[in-house]
């Protein structure tokens, strides 16, 4: 890194606030993913960046050259220096880690999400970052998820497991793209979880207070992401709008019946409708709309049928309206369950912890997590997965602009993960 940034010289608390302040949204992680790899590398970690770390071939929605260009700008601005820069360019912003711990032992991997949101920071003096003088530096994202959070706990922790003596071997998983579900089944492809035993997947918040920690989640959403745009004919809105067809209407029509899909008996389900745009002109019949939902469903199942619905649901306001509709899925996660053993294992860690003031075993997650797609394939490859939940007292919710944590969950979310990884498996109770 250049430009004066020292990721070396700051603790946990001073990298949680260094990556808040410079947010960035999925695969554009550029100036994120260079100062990662650079400090791994500084701490003796085999690291593996660019296609090396992920596999972008099928990957849905990826960042356009000039948005790239625009983000490779910014993070030279911030700091990062052309030959980090010349491997995650092109959206390869994943960083792989691996060290090995000096005896016989489980290769445990360890995921770790670093991408951020487009949303606003609050500027209210009244939230910590703005107060404090860590706020983003870019008015279109923000670190809303607890992502800021999750580097710098992955860095502590490759900090301390630098020095050795843990059984096995150590793998960390910076992965970008997780808002969106698309990061984590493009690692897969580029081997992010071949030959792992086990994997812990990390977030902060969720609902919990500091101190409470819960060791296995459950209540995974599978989640499908669509984007449909409608494609009509411009004309006059006065003098002749029969000539027209009006893909505004057709796309607000498909927004509202959407939102009506019915509810399932077999499992708990979302829809949202997030972004809708569409014309150029208030005189002027709308020949371009696009809009992208997501849906989510406690069961998989429910969300493939709910994704057929929503799909006829786009295709008949196109046909009411004549106006054609592509529709594409860009974004997905599945379901997943937490493997007892390794639950057992963070269980065990958490209440060794004196700032531990009470542990879970399973905590309702109610949200999704393209995590889930690691787990699965850590568990199909006879391996065990849990997903940990450490508490932030979170002042506001996930995804809102006044979204902040309780910086005391950094170190106890280093400390449970060290002393899981150093305990050896036998040992667990």
């Amino acid at each position: 890194m250049n430009g004066g940034i020292s990721v070396a010289e700051r603790d946990a608390v001073g990298l949680r606030r260094l990556f808040h302040a410079h947010p960035e949204t999925a695969f554009t992680e550029l100036w994120t993913s260079v100062a990662i790899a650079a400090e791994l590398r500084r701490l003796g970690y085999r690291v593996r960046t660019g296609a090396d770390a992920i596999d972008l071939s099928d990957v849905p929605a990826l960042p356009g050259p000039r948005e790239l260009a625009r983000a490779a700008d910014r993070a030279r601005a911030w700091g990062a220096d052309d030959d980090g820069l010349r491997a995650v360019r092109d959206g390869h912003t994943a960083v792989v880690a691996e060290l090995d711990g000096g005896a016989p032992g489980p290769v445990t991997a360890v995921r770790i999400d670093i991408d951020a949101l487009p949303l606003a920071e609050s500027a209210d003096p009244g939230h910590a970052p703005a107060r404090e003088g860590f706020a983003s530096r870019d008015p279109e994202a923000m670190h809303a998820c607890g992502h800021d959070g999750h580097i710098a706990v992955g860095l502590e922790l490759a900090r301390r497991l630098a020095k050795g003596g843990f059984p096995g071997r150590i793998r960390l998983l910076f992965q970008p793209a997780e808002e969106g579900g698309r990061g984590a089944r493009a690692m897969l492809g580029a081997g992010a979880v071949a030959a792992v035993d086990r994997l812990y997947a990390l977030h902060l918040g969720v609902g919990l207070p500091v101190g409470e920690v819960a060791a296995g989640t459950c209540g995974f959403f599978a989640n499908a992401k669509l984007r449909a745009v409608f494609t009509g004919r411009q004309a006059h809105a006065a003098h002749a709008p029969e000539e027209g067809r009006n893909a505004l209407l057709a796309a607000a029509q498909a927004v509202l019946g959407l939102h009506a899909l019915p509810r399932f008996a077999a499992a708990d389900t979302r829809v949202n409708v997030g972004m809708l745009r569409a014309g150029t002109a208030p005189n002027i019949v709308a020949a371009d709309a696009e809009l992208r939902l997501e849906l989510r469903a406690t069961a998989g199942h429910v969300c493939d049928e709910l994704e057929r619905r929503a799909r006829a649901v786009l295709d008949a306001a196109g046909a009411a309206h004549e106006v054609g509709v592509r529709t594409e899925r860009i974004g997905a996660a599945t379901t997943a369950d937490c493997d007892p053993a390794a639950v057992r294992a963070i269980a065990a860690a958490a209440r060794a912890l004196p700032a531990v003031t009470r542990v879970h075993h399973a905590h309702r997650f109610g949200a999704s997590d393209d995590a889930t797609f690691l787990m699965r394939a850590v568990q199909e490859q006879g391996g065990q997965a849990t997903y940990l939940v450490v508490g932030a007292s979170s002042p506001a919710p996930h995804h809102s602009p006044a979204f902040d944590i309780d910086e005391a969950c950094l170190g106890i979310a280093a400390d449970v993960l060290e002393r899981a990884i150093r305990t050896p498996e036998k040992e667990v109770p």
